[in-house]
């Protein structure tokens, strides 16, 4: 008796075990559910947010992200896989972030997205407007810890870079060395190794612009110890390289028979409660930067100044004209006036 209630309780945990790792977006298992198996989905320091502009902190302290080893990641080849909830590539050790409060090593990199016909697709918001897609390069406190392993149970261990995407009338070559590859990786549980390329091609142009708050993983377990650093200029990426994420990838194993296709992997905005929202750059209601502000208010001068000038040139021409009109009148007028007087002597 004491032994099958020893293998009830092994299988009773088993399942359960196996009932928390599984999870979806949507459905029985969705998002809206994660909190009944994994607890810190609930908490109040939850991941992604909708960033509003007009309440975030400009921190004139903050420094530019500074990428180290992302230009030349070493011979290793890189492994994308198909996990069944988004791509993911592996990135080495050799990549890592300095400009944060401590060094960061890059563990991988992925993304989410959403399906053909909708505009949303990115977890992160800006004043309510969704992307396309979002890409996250995930990264741990390597001088605290040894591993990805010892440091994810930690507060503050890890950093994470959000790359918003938006869809632009031109390919953007460095996105393909990841899309070009899908192919391979159909079905979850399937991956390709890629040749090392210049990560840093992935990132957008402006690397001291970007928003900065403490929040979570977005997916299950939703560990609420990430350094958020969500870029502020976007990556852009044409309509084809989006269909490549939006069709053609399943979340189920290539042995089912009804697959799944892998689509709209985003989570939902989750309450800012009590946080706060920085910026490395002076944000107001439009989201415009200070030089932006500046070339605008100068732009605008110069554009007044321009029209003014204008004006007083086309003033001036009209009344000279008409100082000139009125003497030829007047002359005019004398002229005839003395011809006249000289008609009338004798």
């Amino acid at each position: 008796m004491l032994l099958a209630l020893i293998l009830l309780q092994g299988f009773s945990h088993a399942l359960a075990a196996n009932h928390g790792s599984h999870w979806t977006y949507k459905g029985p298992h969705g998002q809206a559910h994660w909190s009944n198996d994994y607890p810190d989905c609930g908490g109040q320091a939850q991941s992604p947010i909708d960033i509003q502009t007009k309440s975030v902190q400009h921190d004139p302290a903050l420094p530019p992200i500074e990428p180290q080893g992302y230009r030349s990641p070493g011979n290793g080849a890189f492994t994308l896989l198909n996990n069944g909830h988004t791509v993911e590539m592996s990135l080495p050790p050799s990549m890592f972030l300095r400009g944060l409060p401590q060094t960061y090593a890059a563990v991988q990199l992925h993304f989410h997205w959403g399906s053909r016909g909708q505009t949303g697709g990115s977890e992160h918001q800006v004043n309510g407007e969704a992307f396309p897609a979002e890409l996250h390069i995930v990264h741990y406190n390597s001088e605290s810890y040894a591993n990805i392993s010892e440091a994810k149970q930690r507060a503050d261990s890890l950093a994470v870079l959000g790359i918003l995407i938006e869809v632009g009338d031109v390919a953007n070559p460095a996105y393909d060395n990841i899309f070009d590859r899908l192919k391979n990786i159909q079905y979850a549980g399937q991956k390709v190794s890629i040749p090392p390329f210049n990560v840093h091609e992935l990132l957008p142009g402006q690397l001291g612009h970007y928003f900065r708050y403490n929040g979570s993983l977005t997916t299950p377990p939703c560990s609420q110890n990430v350094l958020w650093t969500v870029f502020h200029q976007r990556v852009r990426i044409s309509a084809s390289q989006l269909e490549r994420l939006q069709g053609g990838l399943y979340s189920t194993k290539a042995a089912n028979s009804l697959p799944v296709p892998l689509v709209d992997n985003y989570r939902a905005p989750q309450p800012l409660n009590q946080r706060v929202v920085f910026s490395s750059f002076p944000v107001g209601p439009s989201a415009y930067s200070a030089g932006e502000i500046v070339a605008i208010v100068f732009g605008t001068l110069f554009g007044c100044l321009s029209i003014f000038l204008t004006i007083h040139f086309v003033v001036k021409r009209i009344r000279t004209k008409r100082i000139r009109e009125q003497k030829d009148v007047v002359f005019k007028s004398s002229s005839s006036r003395a011809v006249s007087g000289d008609s009338h002597r004798p």
